[in-house]
């Protein structure tokens, strides 16, 4: 692989990296902020905490306008604009309501990167490494997730406020990323088919992969930039379905409001608050590994492979939490079951769904595409937020959360199983013919 090409798809993908700083640092900050400004378990879901996903929410339905229109390089430079300004003012802001603003731009930037970077890297990626480059993606995500809680633990008691020291040191990666986004090339892709750049498309895919920009993909191109742009369509149909399908069993599977209240799940189960902060790194550091190797078996193995393992860790792990609070297991035993959670995660959701929905569509939907893939998934991701410490406070027993949440995982194992294809090693060109056959 050239160097160029890898170290290209990285830099995107740090986007990746602010994305799981950004979604995850809130969790330190959970509890210091409710008790500062009293805010009520709705006040606090709806607006401290879910804000960030409502802007994530309209970054995700909408990136696909600058994606075609400025370009996958240029609306990742502007990401990074909201990554910063938004850490600034989170951690500089006196009330709830400024607080949650500023959070809400982050939020853009995070819901916008999840449609520009994959489809960024999924452009420039040959067939037999794609889903590794594409994936360097979600390890930036786990990475950013595991320095979070990192940067939570170690911040935990640093001044009078250490939630403002939490959420705005973000704004040193924002600035690390912004500038390295200025030297990366643009989509050969995107100036082929929507500026009509042949020659540039040409130069930069040579001077990334060493290899010339392959006729047959420049024909199909060609043809493209004479039809309609027009996603939701009878001819589309299967891969908005299956778009559609991965994005809502991956946050059914209840990942994003485990990651945004780890530490109140790990209290409510009877660990002290240091102990819940220091668990909470674990839960880091164990998706990351697996992410590892979920980057390495993922052009190895395919994507279905993957997508099993994941769905049957998560069955088990989460019927065992939900066993593990119903007949209140004390110990260790919550946070080791919720370790294989994540672990089952990493390796199967965590690894495949930017990947397979950048795989999905043609080269003149693929923004669109992930953009109602990635708009899915947030959609949901913020209402399962907004109403996780209602479910957590109000119900009998937090175990029926998980329950709740494994029986939706049984549903994604029979998807797999019947629906889901295979898209390991065909070039995009060669999978938009299968899919949409």
């Amino acid at each position: 692989m050239k160097t160029k090409l890898l170290f290209t798809s990285f830099v995107v993908a740090l986007a990746g990296f602010l994305f799981g700083f950004d979604t995850v640092v809130i969790s330190g900050a959970d509890q210091q902020l409710q008790a500062l400004w009293g805010t009520s378990d709705l006040f606090h879901g709806t607006f401290i905490m879910s804000m960030a996903l409502w802007g994530t929410v309209l970054g995700a339905i909408f990136a696909s306008i600058p994606c075609d229109k400025i370009g996958r390089k240029n609306t990742l430079l502007w990401i990074g604009v909201l990554y910063f300004v938004s850490a600034l003012g989170s951690g500089l802001a006196d009330d709830p309501y400024l607080f949650s603003f500023f959070r809400f731009l982050g939020g853009l930037g995070v819901g916008a990167s999840t449609v520009a970077a994959p489809t960024y890297v999924s452009e420039i990626a040959p067939a037999k490494s794609r889903g590794r480059l594409v994936a360097l993606y979600q390890f930036n995500i786990v990475f950013g997730i595991l320095i979070a809680f990192v940067s939570n633990y170690l911040l935990k008691d640093f001044g009078s406020e250490p939630w403002r020291w939490m959420i705005g040191i973000e704004a040193l990666p924002a600035l690390v990323y912004t500038v390295a986004m200025v030297g990366v090339p643009k989509s050969p892709r995107w100036l082929l088919e929507k500026k009509n750049d042949l020659e540039g498309a040409k130069r930069i895919q040579l001077e990334l992969t060493g290899t010339e920009l392959d006729e047959l993909v420049i024909a199909q191109l060609e043809e493209e930039q004479t039809e309609k742009s027009a996603l939701f369509v009878k001819k589309y149909k299967f891969p908005l379905m299956l778009a559609f399908l991965i994005a809502f069993f991956n946050q059914l599977s209840g990942i994003n409001a485990f990651l945004y209240y780890a530490p109140r799940i790990f209290s409510s189960a009877g660990l002290g608050e240091n102990t819940a902060l220091l668990s909470s790194v674990g839960i880091g550091v164990t998706n990351l590994v697996f992410t590892l190797l979920g980057l390495y078996l993922i052009d190895k193995v395919g994507r279905k492979v993957l997508m099993y393992i994941g769905s049957v860790g998560y069955i088990i792990s989460l019927t065992m939490v939900g066993l593990a609070f119903i007949l209140e297991w004390e110990g260790l035993m919550v946070p080791i079951f919720l370790f294989l959670f994540i672990a089952s995660h990493a390796i199967g959701q965590g690894a495949v769904i930017w990947v397979f929905i950048s795989e999905i569509f043609p080269t003149n939907l693929r923004a669109q595409g992930q953009s109602f893939g990635s708009s899915t998934h947030w959609v949901l991701a913020a209402l399962i937020t907004l109403f996780m410490p209602i479910a957590m406070g109000g119900l009998s027993n937090p175990g029926l959360v998980f329950f709740f949440f494994s029986g939706m995982m049984v549903l994604q194992l029979l998807f797999v199983i019947f629906m889901m294809p295979e898209t390991k090693g065909k070039t995009l060109e060669e999978l938009q013919k299968m899919i949409t056959k």
